[in-house]
């Protein structure tokens, strides 16, 4: 796609991280996404809308509220930084339109869960829910032919974790079983690779935190699984199908 339109969705995705934050941090303690306006966590002052500018309000500030002088996390710029890359990624590499589509929504899905997992080991079904359909809304509207793939891939995902559940319930949580599905449903034959980056990089985590804690310690610890499934998701977005064709190619 032409420089003009990445730097929109770049734009964009700086606008959408915004949200993403406030998503992040209000879905959990059931507030409302929509009121009150951004306001400081701290001394509860609504936010300026020029200190609330992506990025630069933070910088600008130097990351301290401008009315009590409480420190504003470094997260909340680098979800904006993070979601507008993401976005400019998906808008430079991809040329269908429901490719676009799909992987729009796919970082938008992926970003909160991440966060919000990471803080509470929750994966929320009002972001689950939303996400699959939306999935197969587009896939009706921008590529029919797609939707069967959909399908069976997302069944499928949904499946092997909720075997691994049933089996496990202590190391896998309904939660990571639903967004397995919701993967299938954007990436179609993908989730495959997704799967075993997200199997991998868990197992890799789980080995250091052994590492540096010791054996007992590290069985003990409990590390969310859905920031590896939303890792496996964006990877296997932008080249899950090559690994695939490659895997068959071989085999």
């Amino acid at each position: 796609m032409e420089a003009p339109f990445v730097a929109i969705a770049f734009v964009l995705g700086l606008l959408i991280g915004s949200f993403l934050n406030v998503v992040a941090y209000r879905l959990p303690r059931g507030e409302s996404l929509a009121a009150p306006p951004s306001h400081c966590p701290s001394c509860d002052t609504p936010i300026r809308w020029f200190d609330n500018v992506p990025v630069l309000g933070w910088l600008v500030l130097r990351g301290r509220c401008r009315s009590c002088g409480e420190r504003i996390s470094w997260r909340y710029p680098a979800v904006e930084l993070s979601t507008g890359a993401l976005f400019g990624l998906v808008a430079a590499t991809q040329d269908e339109s429901i490719r676009i589509v799909l992987g729009l929504l796919l970082v938008t899905t992926l970003v909160p869960i991440t966060l919000i997992d990471l803080d509470t080991r929750r994966i929320p079904n009002a972001i689950t829910l939303p996400a699959a359909l939306a999935a197969l809304a587009v896939g009706l509207a921008l590529d029919i032919g797609f939707v069967p793939e959909q399908l069976i891939a997302g069944a499928a995902a949904f499946a092997f974790f909720f075997a691994a559940a049933y089996l496990y319930p202590r190391g896998m949580g309904m939660g990571d079983v639903k967004l397995a599905g919701v993967l299938g449903l954007y990436l179609g034959r993908a989730v495959a690779p997704a799967i075993f980056i997200a199997l991998i990089t868990g197992v890799l985590v789980g080995l250091v935190i052994i590492a540096r804690v010791g054996q007992a310690a590290g069985r003990k610890t409990a590390v969310p699984f859905g920031p590896f499934l939303a890792l496996g998701g964006i990877v296997a977005f932008f080249i899950g199908d090559d690994l695939v064709d490659a895997y068959v190619d071989r085999f």
